[in-house]
């Protein structure tokens, strides 16, 4: 089976130009071709594109069968449907430097701290390659942080969800970087999360064990696993709660997983206020709340989850260091609304 061009004429050596001149490709797939996964269907006719790159296009919505997109790399081939392919046009192998604004805690030689908002990714990837917290840092720091840990993500030891708010550390010298990431692999920090989940957990404080690894039913998720996941625990205790509708609670980490702590709520049944990939349905809390507030956590436009507190070890001097970042105002709006108050 050949690639045809956007206007129909069939040619091999179409998908061969494709990553350099960002065309699109299209292929329709033959009767035996039925079932078949989707990237491993359009990897073997496209050539040179590599799977994991067709994967990366097909979650990115630039792939669309007879029309319509999907996002799924897995979704089994139909016999006689036509898909193509928007490959888009080659971006520099580097993030460049962008003057986007930080909320800077400390800096010096070694490190910069700092106080994430919400809806700014931490590094390039699929669909977020410009306007990361990677270009701020290249363009804060300079060329000193230029190649740290390798050129995509460099200074960075650690990450938040996109979502996710408040305290990141990043290293600015090779030697900064090993010893921060050894000290996140072996937990020896301090690391506080705040979290507005659904529900009151019981016990109000306590430990929340089990296994994440991606769901089998939604690739796109990680769940708690029986089998093929990685061993996580989180702690938690209850700050505050709100007739057992709502409740603020302190995460920390025994462990490092994605999604970790959104995971084990959820599977508690306690999925975190505005969660848009594990709040799948009203709470049965909800109906604790009064109908207006109600739709106003119902309505939150992102997981309510802070990282508030991140103390380590400086890497070159061994200081013991702390660094707080109270809840942002769309967090404390709601709490503010959940203690029957106007958010200032």
């Amino acid at each position: 089976m050949q690639a045809e061009r956007q206007d129909g004429t069939e040619t091999a050596q179409a998908a061969a130009d494709a990553p350099a001149t960002g065309q699109s490709l299209t292929v329709r797939a033959e009767p035996d071709a039925a079932g078949e996964r989707l990237d491993r269907f359009l990897a073997a006719r496209l050539q040179p594109l590599s799977r994991a790159r067709l994967k990366a296009l097909i979650e990115a919505g630039n792939v669309t069968r007879d029309g319509a997109a999907g996002r799924d790399p897995a979704e089994p081939v139909l016999a006689g449907a036509l898909y193509a392919v928007a490959v888009p046009p080659a971006l520099p192998a580097a993030p460049q430097p962008q003057a986007i604004p930080l909320m800077v805690l400390y800096e010096d030689a070694d490190l910069i701290v700092i106080d994430k908002p919400a809806g700014l990714v931490v590094h390039p990837a699929p669909g977020n390659q410009e306007g990361t917290l990677v270009n701020a840092l290249l363009a804060h720091c300079g060329d000193s942080l230029t190649g740290i840990g390798g050129e995509r993500r460099p200074g960075i030891v650690h990450r938040l969800d996109k979502d996710t708010s408040g305290v990141m550390v990043a290293a600015k010298t090779e030697q900064a970087l090993g010893v921060l990431s050894a000290a996140f692999a072996a937990r020896d920090l301090d690391r506080a999360y705040l979290a507005l989940c659904w529900g009151l957990p019981n016990p109000p404080a306590g430990e929340i064990e089990g296994a994440i690894g991606r769901d089998p039913r939604d690739r796109k998720r990680m769940a708690v696993v029986a089998r093929g996941g990685k061993p996580a625990l989180t702690r938690y205790a209850t700050r505050r709660s709100w007739d057992a509708a709502v409740a603020l609670l302190e995460c920390r980490l025994a462990t490092g997983r994605t999604h970790q702590i959104r995971v084990h709520l959820a599977a508690r049944g306690h999925p975190l206020v505005g969660d848009p990939v594990y709040l799948r349905r009203i709470p049965a809390a909800a109906a604790k709340v009064p109908p207006e507030l109600r739709m106003r956590l119902l309505d939150f436009p992102r997981q309510a989850l802070h990282a508030a507190r991140l103390g380590f070890r400086h890497p070159r001097t061994g200081r013991e260091m702390a660094f707080e970042s109270p809840l942002p105002a769309d967090m404390a709006a709601l709490l503010a609304l959940l203690d029957g108050a106007e958010p200032a």
